[in-house]
């Protein structure tokens, strides 16, 4: 027994003794200027370590390191690159006999370092990389025969097991001020903990900070439970929460939440986030949860069944409070930089959507979408009302623009020369401005700074609608083109609904074709030229009557009383055409024509879009009796053209008739009624030519 003990007291007193040796008899800070010289020969920079490097006993062996300073070169703002005020490291001296290497906890407090680049695109790191650069050719082997293959040595390392007690940073900061692109990022109060650490064991790790970037300022803190298994082969994470704040004069984020249940390569981990703050005056409070699978080789990541249940509220939003649901899956392809997202649902108050997009990402993004909707309603998305309603709304508006114009300016279309987008949308009833429409197809690209509505097909009114435009935004101003044809519209339930106006009856067919440069008010005025081809059938105008304006003032000649308490202000047409030229803010026509059975109207002239101003002239012949038109027959204008001169804003055009060529072919008529009496008589025709000729220039 005697014998034993003495055998295990040898090994352990040569142990204590050497312990006792090494601390005694071994000042570490013999060793600075070693560390100084080596320091300096691999990075170029000064190191001082003002405090002092001393050994550590019990319970476990280890050394501390006071406070170290790694100085910036020369022209540098900060005195430092890199501060620690202490370093503490410990070793359990027993457990190394038996291939254990248990290390104590690990101590970083009041470590900073400062990242810096000048104006002139220098940095104080650069004297790290030259220093590296430099001593790597001197320091290059001919790789040895013995070092090919795996050393005795390196396979016994391989049966160490690796035990951390711990490890903690505190007080850390770390300041990047980049003088030449004006940005300046400071994170402070950097903090982290791990908890006892051993392979195959779960371990706990916890971090916070704090940050700023300019004017914003963040915090982030969060936990998670780690697992390495033996020689670091895998590894595992569970219960991960992230919670960070945000605030910027604008945004004041309180929460944004991240959580995992667990994570582990080729396997469904459950994701869950929220998000409560404000953002450009408007509070926002969202939530959802995902399905996050990531492949071992971590080259895909899905995330399928990716749900959002979210509330906003605002002035600035078309409705307050809106509520936004969402399901979708979506997965990204790193090795291909590929991102396909499929839109299960996508919910915002009244307005549905579905569909898919896929994104290849590259110096300019490839997008391409398809999306459709069963319902669109705008006006009660965007909080309209009647149409009464948005011009009331509307109206102090306008005064207000009077009362102090506003500069109009181009608007910033550069964000298109980095796009290459294409797909289609297909709506089953939509409607705007309270026009309603069905069946809505469209399909528009954007490429490199050219946008195209390639086509738009609609069902509106018992007609239908198709178009085609092109806007080309490589320069500025902006230029177009638009045709559009609108083909059996019923012209008078669309105004109602669009303008509340019921002026205008019949089918109505239109074809635009226009085009222009500047996207601002008046510049799409100045510069718009084209035409645009009017035919309406089986209509009447409303509101005027032109049957009745041709009595009433012609009773007014012949100083007649007239009664028009019966009168329609109504005006039918078997027929309306017109042909309208736009020419840089005037739009002209010498082809206006309708036809009815009593009337045959003709009309020529121009407006201004930019005065809102008209001046036009309608010339009308009365072909039929005008009894059919309300009142009483006045035959004896029958075949008499009667001009119209509709002038002033066209918002309240006023309408005259000119009476003087009316009269002037009345009496016409009858000087050639009497004319062709008396020439009957004569049988002599140079004598009959002579009187004629004399007749007729008395009235000319």
């Amino acid at each position: 027994m005697k014998k034993l003990l003495i055998f295990i007291a040898i090994p352990v007193v040569v142990v204590i003794a050497a312990i006792l040796a090494l601390v005694l008899l071994v000042n570490p800070n013999q060793f600075k200027p070693l560390i100084v010289e080596q320091a300096q020969k691999h990075t170029g920079l000064e190191l001082v370590i003002e405090g002092d490097i001393s050994w550590q006993f019990f319970p476990s062996i280890g050394f501390e390191l006071g406070k170290t300073e790694l100085r910036n070169p020369q022209g540098f703002t900060q005195p430092n690159l890199f501060k620690v005020d202490t370093v503490g490291v410990d070793i359990s001296v027993t457990p190394l006999f038996s291939n254990q290497l248990e290390i104590g906890n690990v101590t970083l407090d009041g470590a900073e370092f400062y990242l810096e680049t000048l104006k002139d695109g220098s940095k104080n790191i650069d004297a790290l990389t030259q220093a590296q650069t430099a001593a790597t050719p001197a320091e290059e082997t001919t790789t040895r025969p013995e070092e090919e293959s795996t050393s005795p040595q390196e396979s016994a390392a391989s049966n160490w097991t690796i035990n951390l007690a711990g490890v903690t940073v505190s007080n850390a900061l770390f300041e990047m001020d980049d003088k030449q692109a004006g940005s300046f990022i400071k994170l402070y109060d950097v903090a982290f903990n791990l908890s006892e650490f051993a392979a195959d064991t779960w371990t706990t790790a916890t971090f916070s900070a704090s940050g700023e970037n300019n004017q914003q300022k963040f915090s982030a803190q969060g936990s998670a439970d780690l697992k390495l298994a033996k020689g670091f082969a895998s590894y595992a994470l569970r219960n991960i929460d992230l919670n960070a704040t945000f605030s910027d004069p604008s945004t004041q984020i309180e929460s944004a939440k991240i959580g995992l249940d667990t994570f582990e390569f080729d396997k469904v981990n459950n994701l869950t986030y929220s998000v409560v703050g404000n953002a450009a005056d408007m509070e926002l409070d969202l939530k959802g949860a995902g399905e996050l699978t990531v492949d071992s080789a971590i080259s895909k990541v899905v995330l399928n069944k990716l749900t959002l249940d979210s509330t906003f509220k605002g002035d600035a939003l078309p409705q307050s409070p809106m509520k936004v649901d969402m399901l979708s899956d979506l997965s990204f392809d790193l090795t291909k930089s590929h991102l396909s997202f499929v839109l299960e649902k996508l919910q915002a108050n009244s307005i549905a959507l579905d569909g898919k997009a896929d994104v290849t990402l590259s110096e300019i993004p490839k997008v391409r979408f398809s999306l459709h909707s069963p319902n669109i309603d705008l006006d009660e998305f965007l909080g309209l009302g009647s149409t009464s309603d948005a011009s009331a709304a509307s109206q102090p508006a306008k005064e207000a623009e009077s009362s102090a114009p506003v500069k109009e300016v181009e608007p910033d279309l550069t964000a298109l020369k980095t796009l290459d987008v294409k797909g289609d949308i297909t709506i089953d009833k939509f409607k705007a401005n309270n026009a309603h429409m069905q069946n809505v197809k469209a399909a528009f690209s954007v490429n490199r700074g050219v946008a195209k509505l390639e086509s738009f097909t609609s069902n509106l009114y018992d007609g239908s609608i198709s178009a085609t435009a092109t806007l080309d935004a490589r320069k500025s101003p902006a230029s177009y083109t638009a045709k559009k044809a609108i083909k059996g519209v019923k012209v008078q339930p669309l105004l109602v609904d669009v303008a509340n106006n019921d002026m205008l009856e019949g089918t109505g067919n239109i074809d635009v074709n226009v085009s222009g440069k500047s996207l601002t008010p008046t510049g799409i005025k100045q510069n718009l030229v084209g035409t645009i081809v009017i035919n309406f059938a089986d209509g009447a105008v409303n509101g005027i009557n032109v049957a009745q304006l041709i009595r009433e003032n012609y009773a007014k000649i012949k100083g007649e009383k007239y009664d028009e308490s019966e009168d329609v202000q109504k005006t039918d047409f078997s027929a309306m055409k017109a042909t309208l030229k736009v020419d840089k803010g005037w739009v002209s026509t010498n082809d206006l024509s309708a036809q009815s059975p009593l009337l045959r109207v003709t009309g020529s002239g121009k407006a201004n879009f930019i005065k809102e101003t008209v001046d036009f002239l309608v010339r009308t012949s009365i072909v039929g009796s005008l009894e059919g038109q309300g009142g009483k027959s006045i035959d004896d204008l029958k075949d008499v053209t009667i001009p119209i001169k509709v002038t002033g804003a066209w918002t309240d055009p006023k309408f005259s008739l000119v009476f003087d060529d009316v009269l002037k072919q009345k009496a016409q008529k009858e000087i050639d009624r009497g004319v062709e009496k008396l020439t009957d008589k004569i049988k002599d025709e140079k004598t009959k030519e002579a009187v004629d000729g004399l007749l007729k220039g008395l009235f000319n």
